[in-house]
């Protein structure tokens, strides 16, 4: 039986771009073939220009965005070092929890969900730790925070500080320039603003945080020692470490040069014009926004549930009379907030038409 063709308009994933459905039909490659060695290294230079940075060691790893979190801090962090933590939302709180498993002493800086990042409160938190993480786009709020801030301000303060950066739904979607915000590692994820399935977590890393890395980190799977013997090779070749996805990757490749097709800072405007129709409507049938106004995603939009609506009848009616998937809140606005993504290839403004209709129909406004 075949599957449901969904309009997919929630936190992830996305519909694909076409570019990237076409890439995954490809004739299927090894991982070692010279054609196959061509498409990683173009595709970790499209990442490397759509990140802002030329670190040589960027590349797509084998595993979901979570993956590019474990890999982050698994390479950079020991027992006992001390990790700052913005949190302001789900993400921030499993970077903790990620963080503690490697032995941190963890020092957390709670913000108000829907808020975002206080960079001096977060330098305010510790004088010297050893790596500072923050969500540059929360997923689960709809918020950007200024990682350019809080990247310029350690750097003045100390050499010695590593920044982390969560970009798994801003990469693809806004203008990144890593380099510039004094970004040591970032992660992404395929599935949401690069308009690819999800199975693949755009990575990059320093030659500062490469010069202070975990030579031998507890997973093995995330060494990017070994990884990097792979990726960039040495002088007798490149080293196998595991069997690369490599239609994943023919896949973020296509879905890459379509973006570069149309221009990063055009890509950027599609995503602002569609998420700023969304909001508009949304507040012209009544509703109310969750993230704080001038720090709101517009790849992804927070919006409360009335009183009185039963959310989680409201998505199934979607799904079921529409064909279209919206997300709920997490935690504690698991049930009182909804989350709509305008990501990829559905940032467009008639996306933002679709569902605001369907809420319509289906709220009786």
């Amino acid at each position: 039986m075949p599957l449901t063709d969904r309009i997919l308009l929630g936190p992830g994933p996305s519909n694909p771009y076409p570019e990237a459905t076409l890439g995954l039909a490809a004739p299927l490659l090894g991982h070692l073939d010279p054609e196959f060695i061509a498409v990683l290294e173009r595709t970790c230079d499209r990442l490397r220009s759509l990140w802002g940075t030329g670190n040589p060691l960027t590349l797509p790893l084998s595993g979901t965005g979570s993956l590019g979190m474990e890999t982050a801090f698994s390479n950079t962090v020991s027992e006992g070092d001390v990790v700052v933590v913005a949190v302001n939302g789900l993400f921030g709180e499993r970077m903790c929890e990620v963080a503690r498993r490697y032995g941190a002493e963890v020092v957390r800086v709670d913000h108000e969900w829907g808020q975002p990042v206080d960079v001096q409160r977060v330098l305010d938190a510790h004088p010297a730790p050893r790596l500072v993480a923050v969500v540059h786009a929360e997923t689960s709020t709809g918020v950007v925070s200024d990682v350019g801030a809080l990247g310029r301000a350690l750097r003045e303060r100390s050499d010695d500080t590593l920044l982390l950066a969560d970009c798994v739904t801003s990469l693809g979607g806004m203008p990144l320039e890593l380099d510039a915000w004094k970004v040591d590692i970032a992660y992404s994820g395929t599935q949401k603003c690069l308009g690819v399935a999800p199975g693949l977590a755009p990575f990059t890393f320093s030659e500062r945080a490469w010069e202070r890395r975990v030579e031998t980190p507890p997973v093995w799977y995330a060494d990017l020692g070994l990884l990097g013997a792979y990726v960039r090779g040495g002088p007798t070749g490149r080293a196998y470490h595991h069997t690369a996805p490599t239609a994943m990757i023919a896949s973020l490749d296509a879905a890459l040069a379509r973006i570069e097709a149309e221009g990063p800072d055009a890509v950027a405007e599609r995503h602002r014009a569609a998420g700023a129709r969304l909001r508009e409507g949304l507040v012209d049938m009544g509703l109310e926004l969750f993230a704080a106004e001038g720090h709101r995603l517009a790849q992804l939009t927070s919006v409360r549930v009335p009183d009185g609506v039963d959310s989680a009848k409201v998505r199934m009616r979607l799904l079921d009379e529409y064909g279209l998937e919206i997300g709920a809140g997490v935690g504690r606005y698991a049930a009182s907030v909804w989350r709509i993504g305008l990501m990829g290839h559905n940032a467009r403004l008639d996306r933002a038409e679709v569902v605001l209709a369907a809420l319509r129909r289906v709220l009786d406004r």
